[in-house]
């Protein structure tokens, strides 16, 4: 009488599980790769020929749109992001190329007044109050472009930050309708600039994800 036959049951060793392991992690960091560099490349095509730094060459818009943070830094130092946007959108104002500037961002607490802060700081550099509309909204880059167009009814801006920051915002304003230009405040430097350039190359990828795959939509868009 035969007797029956066992189960053989697979034997992996060590070894063969950390080949998947790591065939797995690379496949993962070269699609990561892959759509970071998508996503970076789409966005900066967006800015191609429509950023100025020249205040002299760039066209004029009936309004300014300037995107916020917040004025002080966690240890109580001025932001000097804050500033020099403050700075670049006063020096427009006052060269006659916005008409206007709309300033859009986080008042999502009473504590916390982004856009009640860069009303005050521009009109202490001499731009009339009358010529200033707060967005008290802008609880992001793309909730600023959008409510701009549909809540403050812009269609030619001027879109005032930093560099980094108006290349997104450029390419959002391509995709949600607004004929934009870019004028640039002038850059932080030294170790904390330096983050905030290599942290915009995830957002940027973000970006052109939530306005594709994921369709992202402003807190309050009307």
């Amino acid at each position: 009488m035969d007797e029956p036959k066992s189960e053989e049951t697979p034997v992996y060793s060590g070894r063969k599980w950390r080949k998947w392991i790591f065939r797995g992690l690379l496949a993962c960091f070269i699609l990561s790769f892959l759509l970071a560099l998508w996503g970076n490349i789409w966005v900066l095509s967006a800015a191609k020929g429509r950023i100025y730094d020249d205040l002299n060459t760039i066209p004029h818009r009936p309004c300014g749109l300037v995107l916020g943070c917040s004025q002080y830094m966690p240890d109580g130092r001025e932001n000097l992001y804050f500033r020099y946007r403050i700075n670049a959108a006063a020096e427009l104002f006052h060269a006659g190329k916005v008409d206007s500037l709309l300033v859009s961002g986080d008042n999502s607490t009473k504590s916390y007044d982004e856009p009640s802060a860069m009303k005050q700081a521009l009109v202490d550099e001499g731009v009339p109050e009358d010529k200033i509309t707060i967005d008290y909204a802008g609880f992001s880059t793309l909730d600023s472009v959008v409510r701009a167009k549909t809540v403050f009814n812009q269609k030619d801006i001027t879109v005032i930050s930093q560099e980094f920051h108006n290349i997104r915002a450029l390419f959002l304003c391509d995709r949600k309708g607004l004929d934009a230009v870019a004028y640039n405040a002038r850059r932080v430097g030294g170790a904390a600039g330096l983050r905030i350039r290599c942290r915009e190359a995830l957002a940027r990828t973000k970006t052109a994800l939530d306005v594709t795959i994921l369709n992202r939509q402003p807190h309050f868009p009307q």
